[in-house]
């Protein structure tokens, strides 16, 4: 086997390990939710004796060990089970959320990533000068503000003000390409906000660490442009810490919409989980919580493997 691929089988078996830490962690927060699901659904009229006939019915009357045993088992099959508020299949619910989600962080991705990279290389070629400093600025004012406060300036200005897109972020299948690309900016253009000063700062920061290698010296010495220099020489040495940046980023863009999808409105899978703890659905939060582990896991592990293909230097740390 490769050093890549026995780095890989190292990455995902940390990344189970991981994974299984996190649904006891998952379980057990759920277990602390105040509140009980069979007394919310049957209201306070409710007898005990009633609520206990409901509790057996759900299986909620098992000890946390059991019911936590059942549940990973059933998920290691790839059964979600239903959900106790509407008896739908949870996989279904997920499906249909996930996909909107996803497609929202590719329209954000979209935008912020060449955006974000372009502005980083631009900052680092004209380094200390008023273009710099503004860019610096404006990024880092745009990511010290909480996302749901960036989120209503943008419904303020650009949704009610100028009526230029819905505050609103209501999606469906129905819908066409570019009408949920449009019904999606508001969101989109606020997750961008976040994550652009990120990936900005450290491609311009990359870029500018490499600035003063002899290989750039001697090519200063050449007489080449500047642009040349840092888009054909620095630049490519640059690009372990710029995929990993992004690469993480994406993984914000996909786990990180909790608020956005919230305040939009919008039908992805961080609106089904604020929901499912509103409802008490156990099921559906737990189903929600343990995508967004996997997700972030796995974008880890992708961030790892192709910062290494980049760089193969990184297989030997000193």
């Amino acid at each position: 086997m490769s050093q890549i691929g026995k780095m890989v089988a190292q990455r995902l078996a940390l990344g189970l390990l991981t994974l299984f830490i996190v649904s006891l962690i998952i379980f057990g927060c759920v277990e602390l939710l105040p509140g009980n699901f069979a007394q919310e659904m049957l209201g306070r009229g409710a007898t005990p004796e009633t609520v206990a006939a409901f509790n057996r019915e759900l299986g909620l009357d098992l000890p946390p060990h059991e019911r936590y045993v059942n549940w990973l088992f059933d998920m290691l099959q790839g059964d979600f089970g239903r959900s106790l508020a509407n008896q739908r299949e949870i996989s279904e619910l997920l499906g249909i959320r996930l996909q909107n989600t996803l497609f929202l962080a590719a329209v954000a991705a979209v935008i912020a990533i060449p955006l974000a990279v372009s502005l980083g290389i631009l900052a680092a070629l004209y380094r200390d000068s008023i273009f710099d400093r503004g860019v610096n600025a404006m990024t880092l004012t745009a990511i010290s503000f909480p996302e749901f406060f960036v989120a209503y300036v943008l419904i303020i200005v650009l949704g009610v003000t100028l009526n230029l897109f819905p505050a609103i972020s209501n999606i469906s299948e129905e819908l066409g390409f570019w009408e949920k690309v449009y019904r999606t900016a508001l969101p989109a253009l606020t997750m961008t906000l976040v994550i652009l000063a990120y990936v900005m700062r450290m491609t311009r920061a990359a870029i500018i660490n490499l600035l003063a290698s002899p290989y750039i010296e001697m090519a200063r010495l050449k007489g080449l442009r500047p642009g040349r220099i840092i888009l054909k020489h620095a630049l490519p040495n640059a690009l372990a810490p710029i995929i990993n940046v992004v690469v993480l980023n994406l993984a914000y863009l996909v786990v990180g919409v909790v608020l956005v999808e919230v305040v939009f409105v919008y039908p992805g899978l961080g609106q089904l989980l604020v929901d499912s703890v509103a409802k008490r659905d156990i099921p559906v939060v737990q189903a929600c919580s343990l995508v967004f582990a996997a997700t972030y896991v796995l974008l880890n592990l992708l961030a790892d493997v192709l910062s290494i293909m980049s760089n193969p230097r990184l297989l030997h740390p000193r």
